[in-house]
């Protein structure tokens, strides 16, 4: 059995980042942390890179041009970081060279990456594993862009949506017996549009086993499609947007493999707290979010 854990939005910033300052650099992670060690492997989508010159961080910042101290990797140390997605849109806000030297600080600690790269080549590269019988590959790619965030042919970025190459790829990965996970930057939007849906819907059509959307700030709905499991976004994971009750909530997703299938999902839930610090949600906001979700989903 292998067991990946699906997460949503990482920023390390603003006043997610001031509480760090203030309260330690595991603090986020204080009371969900357990869930993401214990998986065998943990993904994260962490769209700010760290940079050697990054101030204090501003919990009123108005503008969004961010970035992250460098010893702020020690909380994704402490959660058993294992695969970090690299299709956000803030990766490259200070430039290249942050970028690259983030990407640095993820492969000197064994971390694999997908969905962005050195180059736009190393950007579509898919993350392999293979544990206890099963073989999953992770791609993704950025639709949202900005462009500036884009890897190009000799610069550093997220993948932009390519979608003959990346489907394509999808379809070799299930040839040789891999389990593809297909990840998007989508438009921050409350609910899929239908043209999100038919992206979606068209990576589980090219093979992949499970959909996940990494942009949403708030959850959305899920779905069933040519075999595979849709999760058009899981919300934020940690950031600090608390502006309303949609953006507080979270899903983590939990995904069990078995026998090179994907045989169950268990949908985690939290709830962000002080701007920072996800906790498990309660049984009656467990509930309330699953019936407004599940609605949405038409089940």
């Amino acid at each position: 059995m292998t067991v990946v854990v699906m997460t949503g939005v990482t920023a390390l910033t603003r006043a997610t980042a001031w509480r760090m300052e203030r309260k330690g650099l595991a603090y986020p992670a204080a009371r969900i942390g357990d869930w993401l060690r214990e998986a065998d492997w943990t993904h994260i989508s962490n769209e700010v890179s760290f940079m050697q010159t990054c101030p204090y961080p501003d919990p009123t910042q108005e503008g969004l041009k961010f970035c992250a101290r460098p010893e702020y990797i020690a909380l994704l140390e402490t959660i058993g970081a294992d695969i970090v997605e690299l299709t956000g849109n803030h990766g490259k806000d200070f430039g290249p060279e942050p970028f690259l030297e983030t990407l640095e600080a993820y492969q000197s600690r064994g971390w694999l990456t997908f969905g962005g790269g050195a180059n736009l080549a190393r950007a579509y590269e898919p993350a392999r594993i293979e544990h206890n019988g099963n073989k999953i590959a992770f791609l993704g790619c950025n639709w949202a862009g900005p462009k500036y965030a884009w890897a190009g042919p000799d610069e550093p970025g997220s993948a932009p949506c390519d979608y003959e190459l990346l489907f394509q790829e999808v379809r070799d990965l299930r040839d040789a017996g891999y389990l593809p996970i297909f990840t998007f930057q989508w438009a921050e939007l409350s609910k899929p549009s239908s043209e999100q849906q038919e992206a979606f819907r068209a990576a589980a059509e090219a093979g992949a086993v499970i959909v996940s959307g990494s942009q949403a700030h708030q959850p959305q709905g899920l779905e069933f499609h040519a075999g595979a499991l849709i999760h058009y976004g899981l919300g934020n994971l940690f950031f600090d947007q608390m502006q309303s009750l949609p953006l507080r909530q979270e899903f983590i997703d939990r995904h069990i493999f078995y026998d090179g299938r994907h045989i169950s999902t268990e949908l985690l839930t939290a709830m962000l707290e002080d701007y920072a610090q996800p906790r498990p949600m309660t049984p009656p906001e467990r509930t309330a979010l699953l019936e407004r979700i599940f609605a949405a989903s038409g089940w």
